[in-house]
């Protein structure tokens, strides 16, 4: 029989029973305390009982905290899954224990942040991250018995794939206008995204002792690669007119030919610089549905409009899986009128 007390304002129920730890609860009535207590004996006597105590004491912040040190460190990307600990630290869920969050919580989080106009991907990762720790807090925190709510909501779809390519027009007038920022580096490196279809943090970390101008090639070192869909390809090869870029960027001596053993950074100015330069340039050429990672989809489809197959172009992005490229990959029409004869 559980033991069932008054306590002040509030009923004590305790359950003893042989093979078992000692359970406790407390409750605003008597009535809910000997429903408690009658549910928990009921599940002891048939083997179905498991220890909700942890679940019931921890909060989601302690949650999110001992992941953000245990198991962020792991990621591929951490930099990346801290700012969303972060971000969910601010929400008041946090005060909240593991047991006492439902799905209709999640669910109302979910379409605030629609609300506030943020990409659907966004909002999948911020709750793909505490579905990650109920999995977590189930599977390795002794919380066996702890039912994860994110598995009774309709989960985001993701982004969309997007398909935007530079139009006629648009590359000389960006060209012009970057020409003209002050900054002679954010020109070239619009050049070189479209000639290369490197990713922006690659881009600027481009350095001269890993280009070799007279093969066409650029041989990046081990630590620069990462897994996935996000791979750097470790040689990559480079068209003439990125090879003209380079050279206009490459550092000559006073008799105005090239310097030797050149080191360090090809573009010399920081991505947030250029990214400024980026946006007051979109805005002021009224193009705003134009972003900088959309230069790879142009590079992409660029080289299929060139004849490309599907393995050659992926040895150049980097891309690991078929169906990602294809996200990437936008051709014109007017690009297959010389193929249909």
């Amino acid at each position: 029989m559980a033991y069932i007390k008054q306590r002040g304002e509030y009923w004590r129920a305790e359950i003893r029973r042989k093979g078992h730890k000692p359970t406790y609860r407390t409750f605003d009535t008597q009535k809910q305390a000997q429903q408690w207590a009658r549910r928990i004996e009921s599940e002891m006597d048939s083997g179905l009982y498991i220890d909700r105590t942890e679940a019931e004491r921890t909060t989601l912040r302690e949650a999110l905290e001992r992941y953000k040190r245990e198991i962020v460190p792991t990621k591929r990307h951490p930099m990346q899954e801290v700012g969303r600990v972060d971000r969910w630290l601010r929400n008041d869920l946090c005060h909240r224990t593991l047991a006492k969050l439902k799905g209709a919580d999640f669910a109302r989080y979910r379409d605030a942040r629609r609300e506030q106009g943020r990409a659907e991907n966004t909002i999948r990762l911020e709750l793909q991250l505490i579905n990650h720790i109920f999995e977590t807090a189930r599977k390795e925190w002794g919380m066996e018995g702890l039912p994860n709510p994110l598995d009774n909501i309709r989960k985001p779809s993701g982004s969309r794939a997007r398909d935007r390519r530079l139009v006629e027009g648009e590359y000389e007038q960006i060209y012009s206008r970057l020409s003209s920022s002050g900054n002679r580096y954010v020109v070239h490196a619009f050049d070189l995204a479209i000639e290369t279809s490197l990713r922006k943090s690659t881009l600027f970390g481009l350095k001269w002792e890993w280009i070799n101008l007279e093969s066409q090639m650029i041989k990046f070192p081990f630590d620069v690669k990462s897994p996935g869909n996000k791979g750097v390809p470790q040689i990559l090869p480079i068209s003439k007119k990125a090879v003209s870029v380079l050279l206009a960027l490459h550092p000559k001596d006073v008799n105005g030919t090239l310097s030797e053993n050149v080191k360090g950074l090809v573009l010399d100015t920081t991505p947030n610089a250029a990214m400024c330069i980026w946006k007051l340039a979109m805005k002021s050429l009224d193009i705003p549905d134009l972003r900088w990672h959309d230069l790879r989809h142009e590079a992409a489809s660029r080289l299929f409009e060139k004849g490309m197959h599907p393995m050659e172009v992926a040895s150049i992005t980097g891309h690991k899986s078929m169906q990602m490229l294809k996200r990437y990959t936008h051709l014109k029409p007017e690009s297959l009128l010389v193929k249909l004869g």
